[in-house]
């Protein structure tokens, strides 16, 4: 006999749907492609504990899969009828996470970026709690994005004071 799915959706809608969570949240990294850190920010004094450069890729990597296995849990609750708000607020913050790239590494506007990312920062904690409602496990999936970004605000204020 064969064991019964917990899902709302079928197996086959569950890997596409994961799929597109996970290409969604990959998006939100492509401003990255457009405004590269470069000399601008090379030349920035920054403080010692400022991770290298490599770190980065391999990190956002790793948060946005799990930001992305998040959302799908809590949209295989019932799609987008029954979610509504925690997925709302997951594609809020995800916005805000693509617009940090541009006003910092584009505009170079340190003070603003700084502003935008905790604004971010609060909208996670609002999607972790919305998430919390809805399936545990996907709001602990969302902790160690929200302590990544508590340590990039940190940086970016860092950044703004030295090179103010």
């Amino acid at each position: 006999m064969k064991p019964k799915s917990t899902s709302l959706f079928p197996c086959g809608v569950a890997a596409v749907s994961l799929a597109g969570w996970i290409l969604l949240c990959f998006g939100a990294a492509l401003p990255g492609a457009w405004f590269m850190p470069g000399e601008w920010y090379a030349s920035l004094a920054k403080p010692r504990w400022n991770p290298p450069s490599w770190y980065f890729a391999p990190v956002w990597s790793a948060l946005y899969v799990m930001m992305a296995v998040a959302a799908w849990m809590v949209w295989q609750r019932g799609g987008w009828s029954a979610p509504r708000r925690p997925l709302a607020l997951f594609l809020g913050q995800l916005a805000l996470n693509a617009l940090w790239t541009p006003l910092f590494f584009g505009g170079h506007r340190m003070g603003l970026a700084l502003a935008e990312i905790m604004l971010l920062w609060l909208a996670i904690v609002g999607t972790v709690r919305a998430f919390w409602s809805v399936n545990r496990v996907a709001a602990w999936l969302l902790v160690p994005y929200l302590a990544w970004v508590s340590f990039a605000a940190y940086l970016n204020f860092t950044l703004w004071r030295l090179n103010a």
